[in-house]
């Protein structure tokens, strides 16, 4: 049963991690959209979808397999996975600002630039890169 939780939890930080890698790049072309534009109205529904079909149910099922997995392993006493926890900690804070923002862009309130969003979309890559290394080399 390990390997496949251990699969199921593989296949939905990949869809968690395209969901957030994606959603900040909609945020940057939705400034550029006029307010009330069809252009804006249509990612609007994108944002939605995105996240409410995708990126939620993709973080829950990989926090629910990811805890699974960190008990079946005893894992919750090695340094790395601490680690590793409190970046997929972080990450799920990042995601709380990005529902923050899908709710923001819903109701036309942009108080932030492009280049905001540029930078953000950055953030869970560099996440995501330090909590592969944890898993994969587990350096400590």
């Amino acid at each position: 049963m390990y390997e496949w939780i251990k699969a199921l939890h593989v296949i939905s930080v990949i869809s968690w991690m395209a969901g957030m890698l994606y959603l900040p790049r909609l945020f940057v072309y939705h400034c550029e959209a006029e307010v009330g534009s069809k252009q804006s109205e249509t990612f609007k529904v994108m944002e939605w979808r995105l996240f409410k079909l995708i990126i939620n149910p993709a973080m829950m099922v990989a926090w629910l397999a990811g805890l699974y997995l960190a008990w079946s392993g005893h894992w919750f006493s090695a340094h790395w996975f601490h680690v590793k926890l409190a970046l997929v900690l972080t990450l799920s804070g990042v995601h709380g600002f990005f529902s923050r923002w899908v709710k923001d862009f819903a109701a036309d309130r942009r108080v932030r630039s492009q280049k905001f969003y540029r930078i953000i979309n950055e953030v869970p890559t560099i996440l995501m890169i330090f909590i592969v290394i944890m898993v994969i080399v587990k350096p400590f």
